[in-house]
């Protein structure tokens, strides 16, 4: 033990002696094993976000998008495919889609908000009560539209945390409040608690109606929708319910569901393909920063093998008068590790002050195997690139050393 203390000092003494060129060194360190955290955690910040911002679209659902114009054989005959109240009823029937919980019509439309000289570019959103649940908007105040809405034609919304912001002054209350959205009155009855933004989607800039009060006085009367919300029962039967749905459509419009013409998005395989997407990033990611610590391993080496040649009548000296090989071996071994710990140790710092800042649009998420895998890496830097060196110097023959100016 007191051996060990007596080389710790000694490889302290060592490294002190030069300490200009001993922060260099641990610069390249510092440099690598911040770059390791600070892209490890952009890499799972990106990955959460697409996460989330997949999950906000809805819990378990599917999005059927209407279909184009299809050709008879003759090609003298064209049919719209289309969605409409057909579709709903036969998707919405247990008996045709047992692993369907529930079906949203949707009609969208982009408009100008406007109340009391306040206007907000918003997204209305024509549908049924089941959207809230299946989108997962819930409200923070006031109540969501209802089926007697829909059937009566009410020309009632919610509206997001965006819209209410943008419209009324702060310490309004929006409920009961009026709304012009283009030529119409909607009257506000529900404010949908706040889901934030995600890239250029702005999930509280949006306006849920009645999609009848929508046909009513935004788009005008249609028989058909401009897609399908369908939320399943669970996560673990989505892909039964979206082979129920693909069949009840290609039955309904006198077709194969190969041929189907519509887009059906699964949410669940959409988050797999994201999540092993953004996983490859992330490894991706990880190899540049082990280049940028690769580089600071052979800064490492470089500067140790430039010290034991400074120092080669020292090891002389010190062999001559009985210092065994382990002992000057453990000596250069100890400066090199010390010089790769302490850097990865700022580095590690200097990681996480990083990761706390916004980068590139990414809100990094610092990964907790980072800083393990960070400090442990930069230890097996000092241990690896330090080790050819001590070696050499451990190496050196007494009389070599002394003769060697």
């Amino acid at each position: 033990m007191s051996n060990l203390l007596g080389n710790l000092l000694m490889a302290v003494r060592g490294i002190g002696s030069n300490w200009l060129r001993t922060l260099l060194t641990m610069l390249g360190v510092l440099i690598g094993v911040a770059s390791v955290i600070v892209l490890l955690a952009i890499g799972t910040g990106s990955s959460q976000s697409i996460e989330n911002s997949i999950q906000s679209l809805g819990s378990n659902t599917l999005t059927v998008f209407s279909g184009r114009s299809s050709g008879s054989s003759s090609g003298t005959q064209i049919r719209k495919t289309t969605l409409n109240s057909a579709s709903v009823s036969l998707i919405s029937d247990p008996n045709n889609a047992p692993d369907v919980l529930s079906v949203s019509p949707v009609i969208s439309t982009s408009v100008t908000a406007a109340y009391q000289g306040s206007s907000y570019s918003t997204s209305v959103i024509g549908s049924t009560p089941s959207y809230l649940v299946a989108s997962n908007y819930t409200l923070s105040a006031g109540r969501s539209i209802s089926h007697t809405d829909v059937i009566t034609h009410a020309q009632v919304i919610d509206i997001g945390a965006s819209v209410a912001s943008g419209l009324f002054p702060t310490g309004s209350d929006p409920l009961g409040q009026q709304v012009q959205l283009g030529s119409a009155r909607f009257t506000v009855v529900g404010l949908l608690a706040s889901k934030g933004s995600s890239g250029l989607s702005n999930a509280d800039a949006v306006a849920i109606a009645p999609y009848t009060a929508v046909q009513d006085q935004l788009t005008g009367e249609s028989q058909s929708f401009s897609e399908l919300l369908i939320q399943g029962k669970s996560s673990s039967t989505l892909s039964l319910a979206q082979s129920e749905v693909e069949s009840i459509l290609a039955a309904q419009n006198d077709t194969t569901v190969a041929a189907l013409p519509f887009t059906v998005l699964n949410q669940a395989s959409l988050l797999s393909t994201a999540t092993s997407s953004s996983k490859t990033f992330t490894v991706l990611l990880g190899w540049v920063a082990a280049v940028s610590l690769l580089v600071g391993a052979i800064g490492v080496m470089n500067i140790m093998l430039v010290a034991v040649t400074e120092r080669t009548r020292e090891i002389g000296i010190r062999k001559a008068i009985g210092a065994r090989k382990g002992v000057v071996l453990t000596q250069f071994l100890l400066e090199s590790t010390v010089i790769s710990f302490l850097g990865g140790l700022l580095g590690t710092i200097a990681g996480i002050v990083i990761s706390r800042f916004t980068i590139a649009g990414v809100k990094p998420v610092l990964a907790s195997y980072s800083i393990p895998l960070a400090l442990g890496v930069a230890l097996t830097v000092g241990i690896v690139a330090g080790f050819y060196p001590a070696y050499r110097a451990a190496s050196l023959r007494p009389i070599d050393a002394l003769r060697y100016e």
